[in-house]
């Protein structure tokens, strides 16, 4: 228990990740996994003294091992770590860099297929699946890739200068970044504000593919894909169905 008796602290959660690295590894997919690696980087990198990025990078963690069977350690633990308890402090980010350093070390991949190890180490330095493959075959294996989506110039346009980067953007080399469609009113007009504020709770500048696979992933609470959901749901079930997802609650 932590000392405001609620349950393990965030530097204990990230101890049981460390402990239980190799079983983490096993259960999740290269995808889920590369999410943890970026989601805990984003912890590493967290200024110490900012108490809400640090909270916000930890609850970017928190969802990251959401996939983890219930009864695993790290899965079990998950739900008594509460952001408004005693504040994260220094000691998160220091165990979070630690903890980067540990799980990104090339015994922790699996040995039986060397293939999805190099995928797993592009996906974590900013690239996608579609990066390790090429031409029509990289967007034949990237379902994201085939969404409809704008290109940098269309939604600079769209948007009256640069993007924000709020906004889900998916590198694809050979056509430059792709800005999903759906972000945009059909017809015309900047960005939905309400795809913005879901996009910054789902930390969409450092984890665009996760963002997007929530969007376009069905949703139980909601009961539908959120994409579809636009205009049709209130802007706050949206967010809060996002809010519900980072925090944990």
């Amino acid at each position: 228990m932590n000392e405001e008796g609620r349950g393990p602290s965030a530097v204990s959660l990230l101890a049981l990740i460390g402990e239980h690295r190799e079983s983490i590894r096993a259960a999740l997919d290269d995808e889920q996994h590369a999410l943890l690696l970026t989601r805990l980087r984003a912890l590493a990198a967290a200024s110490p003294d900012k108490d809400m990025a640090v909270r916000r990078a930890l609850q970017g963690v928190r969802h990251a091992l959401r996939p983890l069977p219930f009864d695993h350690p790290a899965r079990a633990a998950l739900d008594g770590v509460r952001l408004v308890a005693a504040p994260p402090g220094p000691a998160t980010v220091t165990e979070a860099l630690a903890l980067v350093d540990l799980l990104a070390a090339p015994e922790s991949a699996p040995t039986a297929d060397p293939t999805p190890a190099a995928t797993l180490g592009d996906v974590t330095s900013g690239a996608t699946l579609g990066d390790v493959t090429s031409g029509d075959d990289r967007t034949a294996a990237d379902p994201l890739l085939r969404e409809p989506a704008l290109s940098t110039a269309e939604a600079t346009a769209r948007c009256g200068g640069a993007p924000p980067p709020e906004l889900i953007r998916l590198p694809d080399p050979p056509r430059g970044d792709r800005f999903l469609e759906f972000q945009f009113p059909v017809g015309g007009g900047t960005p939905h504000p309400v795809v913005l504020k879901v996009n910054r709770l789902l930390l969409a500048d450092i984890d665009p593919r996760g963002a997007a696979s929530w969007w376009l992933g069905g949703n139980s609470w909601l009961g539908g894909t959120p994409a579809s959901l636009l205009g049709r749901l209130p802007d706050h079930e949206l967010v809060g169905a996002a809010t519900t997802l980072v925090e944990g609650e």
